[in-house]
């Protein structure tokens, strides 16, 4: 690039991952340094250069720095805002393992992210430590063993695709050992955020015979989506990976019927299914990021009337005390009535 590609157009020279280092590559204020060095000290900070160069620091509304840029705000927290919104030690049968639904379970093999998103709801505990020790993973994979009624296992963190292809493969060997295990789904932001590391190697340890693997891409802006990221996914879905996203709706980052729409086009043109949309969690420091479950539902109806099935996500809530994700989208149906995508009403006899 030359001296006149816009400083938000350029790559960052390597992850950044303190306020210092946000404020020398002009997306903070060099006055808000010890301010956002308490929040650093609490929650972990991490921008990648593929996420940094498509910040625009003259937009004080950048839908990109508001994910991934701290502020201030997160150390205000709110009555209703919990350490563990979604309740994952309730049921936590050993350490970094979840067993919520009777026939998955949730894997938490590291606790480190490429990229620390300011809304995460496991954000008290990831970006410390390093993750499942072996003896730790050595009883969660035993446990696997020992409940022929799990037949999928969600790996989560963190984001599983920061450890090594070598973990990976031993993970995913393993697991295809458990004969009534059918089913691996990885979710990650990794091809996104950090799409060089989608590699070869990556790739072929993601995969072994007999067992299925699924990768659910998060995703929240159109903008993310760059070529680079297509590049990865494709590499993903080219070598028989199936993907499917996942989004959470975010007050000023996608809280618009246009933004949303254009996101799910964008995945269904990446060949990765819109899954999910999330109500965001009631995590400490988050309010700004809320909205109200009404206001998503009015969303997610205007999304009927602009993409096609194919880009519909479902909207959830994950209930908080660990009760589960429920579907929260609007409904169509009344008293022997029906509303169209346009909102009209039509004659249908619901008894």
């Amino acid at each position: 690039m030359n001296d006149m590609t816009p400083r938000h157009a350029r790559k960052a020279p390597a992850t950044l991952r303190h306020p210092a280092e946000l404020a020398a590559a002009g997306l903070v204020a060099p006055g808000d340094i010890a301010a956002l060095e308490q929040v650093a000290a609490r929650y972990a900070v991490a921008l990648t250069p593929a996420m940094a160069a498509l910040i625009d620091p003259a937009d004080p509304r950048d839908p990109i720095a508001a994910q991934f840029v701290p502020a201030a705000t997160e150390l205000m927290i709110t009555p209703e805002e919990r350490a563990d919104p979604i309740g994952d030690g309730a049921h936590e049968v050993s350490p970094g393992l979840i067993h919520r639904y009777p026939d998955r379970v949730l894997l938490k093999l590291v606790s480190s992210c490429a990229v620390y998103c300011r809304f995460c709801f496991r954000r008290e505990t990831v970006g410390q430590g390093e993750g499942l020790s072996p003896a730790a993973l050595d009883a969660a994979l035993a446990y696997v063993g020992d409940h022929p009624g799990v037949s999928e296992v969600i790996v989560s963190g963190g984001d599983p695709l920061v450890a090594s292809p070598r973990r990976l493969r031993d993970l995913v060997a393993a697991l295809a050992a458990v004969p009534h295990v059918a089913v691996v789904r990885f979710h990650t932001r990794v091809p996104v955020v950090a799409p060089e590391r989608v590699s070869d190697e990556l790739i072929a340890a993601l995969k072994a015979d007999g067992i299925a693997i699924w990768v659910a891409i998060h995703a929240n802006h159109p903008r993310e989506l760059t070529d680079d990221a297509h590049a990865a996914l494709a590499r993903l879905v080219d070598a028989g990976i199936p993907l499917v996203s996942q989004t959470v709706l975010l007050r000023g980052v996608n809280d618009d019927a246009e933004t949303l729409a254009e996101l799910m086009r964008a995945f269904v043109r990446a060949r990765v299914k819109p899954y999910y949309l999330h109500h965001a969690d009631l995590a400490p420091g988050t309010a700004r990021f809320r909205t109200t479950i009404a206001e998503g539902q009015s969303l997610m109806k205007a999304l009927r009337g602009r993409v096609s099935g194919l880009a519909q996500p479902t909207y959830v809530l994950d209930i908080p005390g660990g009760h589960g994700k429920v579907p929260v989208g609007p409904n169509y149906l009344g008293d022997d009535t029906v509303e169209d995508y346009r909102g009209a009403l039509h004659d249908y006899p619901n008894g």
